[in-house]
């Protein structure tokens, strides 16, 4: 547990770390972690959902007993269901989504995976991707996973999230980065 805390704090890390370690004594860590990446996405997804789970409006009876329906329709049951209405009780829906991404730091961590973000001006390749993969192997020395974001914004180039470090290769920071030297020079 306390290598853990040094992933986790607060509230919300307290409820992750208490679901994990449940999750890892009923043997069903990758399970329980399908079943919230399901309800964060859920939330994310629908308004409606964002506001019952962040609005002081609803009681915890409430959000409590509106959270059975919702979980059945999504088909989320068992520890992960039980832990949900638990936070819905405790009046915590509003930290969930910090919940869930404590759950998938303890959860990568257990199995040595690490995350990365990576935003593209356009969608790679399956070469490029490859190449993407093979590269940030090489950088963090273990299992990598990654999400590609598509944000045309950046123009061009690549910026690379992985863990606490951030690569920025983006043609929009260089072009910027020359913008500020112009207005430096004149």
């Amino acid at each position: 547990m306390a290598q853990e805390n040094t992933i986790v704090s607060g509230v919300a890390g307290r409820y992750a770390a208490a679901l994990f370690e449940l999750a890892q004594e009923a043997n069903a860590v990758d399970a329980v972690g399908g079943d919230l990446d399901r309800f964060d996405a859920l939330i994310k997804d629908n308004p409606d959902m964002e506001r019952f789970v962040r609005s002081p409006v609803f009681s915890a009876e409430e959000q409590e007993k509106a959270m059975g329906p919702i979980l059945d329709k999504v088909g989320i049951t068992g520890l992960s269901a039980n832990f949900l209405k638990l936070v819905a009780a405790k009046r915590r829906l509003f930290a969930v989504h910090d919940m869930v991404r404590a759950y998938r730091a303890l959860a990568d961590k257990s199995k040595g995976v690490v995350r990365a973000q990576v935003t593209v001006a356009e969608r790679p390749s399956e070469k490029v991707m490859g190449d993407i993969k093979q590269a940030l192997k090489e950088v963090a020395g273990e299992k990598v996973e990654f999400d590609v974001k598509v944000d045309p914004a950046i123009i061009g180039g690549i910026v690379v999230k992985l863990g606490s470090k951030m690569v920025d290769a983006s043609l929009r920071t260089k072009l910027n980065g020359i913008r500020t030297a112009m207005k430096e020079v004149g």
